[in-house]
């Protein structure tokens, strides 16, 4: 039977039978009994179902992914112990030593530097091309190596908004993946393997979570993207894997299993970078009202947007559902209903004064973290970006004044009055 979204996010993943327990289990074990050596080696070589070790699966952390899963509209999913690891996997999975990945600049400046600085020392390079660049500048990018083709849906902090279509079919056009990150608008005001992304990655930790309480991360595999007709691209996927009894994975598990199966044997079985079952257990709890909290998220973005817009003491907003925002067109093709809670903004007087406008705020908390039902703010250049360089922050449309502000779920008028009297301080 189909269901709402909303009912997802509320049913999903998860369905118990008669006499089993109502809410999600937390299976809190490392490990799990078998009555055979027999038993437990069929599940070894991925010929039987089932668990053995939590490092690389366990069953509160599946009913949770199978809820992200449907909610994407993916094909299978799994958990990871963070938003940077699921990004992380989801191009290592595909890219090793010696290959190449196009990357959008206008993207979390972690990611970016897990891109140019920690994988470029595995020898895997990246290319870096605005969201905005020409079709003649995307198509350039590409090199016969290129194995995907990374974005976000909508960037943290610069909140531009990534055509999805057009990047798509450059990667499709060139036999490789579109991954999208997908963490801001979340699956409730965009679905982006509806746009023709391959692979969508979240960290759970933003909204999805909600409520600041756990560190975790998702990857979802539409089951779309045809690794056999690129297989010389793909041989990972597409011939055995010695490191795991010689299994196929396109061939054992088809395209709608292969990448998430890989992922899971391969990596997290290297890695390790799993999400506790307990965080898995916050997270469904942040998921069953994440459709509620992401229309007052963005009920208060939307205000506090147009506010500042007006503001004598604030020199420009970024808000992409604002109508003279150079974002507002692809948010009203992507993002229709609302995109997310952030609003960045720079305050006249440059770094200095957005420093002292955030030490003004009594209702916002200056903290390391967006996308919570309570409303904090950042300055990413001296923090989140602090790595870059200035022609780095440029690339990635993070200017030296930008205030990144996330709107949580409190009142809009309380949001408002506290950021007027914080600018009234300068």
């Amino acid at each position: 039977m189909s269901q709402s979204l909303d009912t997802t996010c509320v049913q999903g993943g998860y369905h118990p039978g008669n006499g089993e327990p109502r809410q999600v289990p937390i299976i809190q074990s490392t490990t799990f009994k078998y009555d055979s050596s027999e038993h437990m080696g069929k599940l070894f070589d991925l010929e039987a179902s089932g668990y053995f070790y939590t490092r690389l699966q366990n069953p509160t952390n599946d009913y949770v992914a199978g809820k992200i899963c449907e909610l994407e509209g993916g094909s299978a999913a799994m958990l990871t112990s963070s938003g940077q690891a699921a990004n992380f996997y989801a191009v290592f999975n595909l890219a090793s030593c010696g290959d190449h990945v196009v990357a959008s600049s206008a993207i979390y400046g972690g990611t970016y530097n897990l891109f140019a600085v920690t994988m470029a020392r595995m020898g895997i390079e990246f290319t870096f091309v605005s969201p905005t660049c020409t079709d003649e500048e995307l198509e350039a990018a590409f090199r016969p190596n290129t194995k995907a083709v990374f974005g976000e849906t909508l960037s943290n902090p610069s909140l531009a908004v990534l055509d999805l279509e057009r990047f798509a079919r450059a990667a499709h056009d060139h036999g490789v993946p579109l991954i999208v990150d997908n963490t801001f608008p979340t699956p409730v005001n965009c679905r982006p393997i509806e746009w023709g992304a391959d692979i969508v990655t979240h960290s759970t930790t933003k909204y999805m979570d909600g409520h600041g309480a756990g560190v975790g991360g998702a990857i979802v595999d539409a089951g779309h993207f045809d690794w056999t007709a690129h297989a010389d691209k793909f041989p990972g996927l597409c011939t055995p894997d010695e490191s795991y009894h010689g299994v196929t994975y396109t061939e054992r598990f088809g395209l709608a299993g292969a990448f998430i199966t890989k992922a899971t044997t391969q990596l997290m079985r290297d890695f390790g970078s799993i999400q506790s079952p307990q965080n898995a257990f916050l997270l469904n709890l942040g998921l069953e009202s994440l459709h509620v909290r992401m229309a007052q998220h963005c009920k208060n973005g939307q205000a506090i947007a147009e506010h500042l817009a007006s503001h004598p003491q604030v020199s420009w907003v970024r808000y992409p559902n604002l109508e003279n925002d150079p974002f507002f067109d692809l948010a009203q093709k992507y993002l229709p209903g609302g995109s997310c809670g952030v609003v960045s903004f720079g305050v006249k007087g440059g770094r200095a004064a957005a420093e002292r406008f955030m030490g003004g705020l009594k209702l916002a908390q200056i903290a390391t973290h967006v996308a919570d039902a309570r409303t904090c703010c950042l300055h990413p250049a001296s923090s989140t970006h602090r790595q870059m360089t200035d022609d780095e922050l440029a690339a990635a449309g993070v200017s030296p004044d930008l205030v990144r502000f996330s709107c949580g779920i409190e009142g809009t008028e309380d949001l408002i009055a506290d950021v007027d009297q914080a600018l009234a301080q300068l």
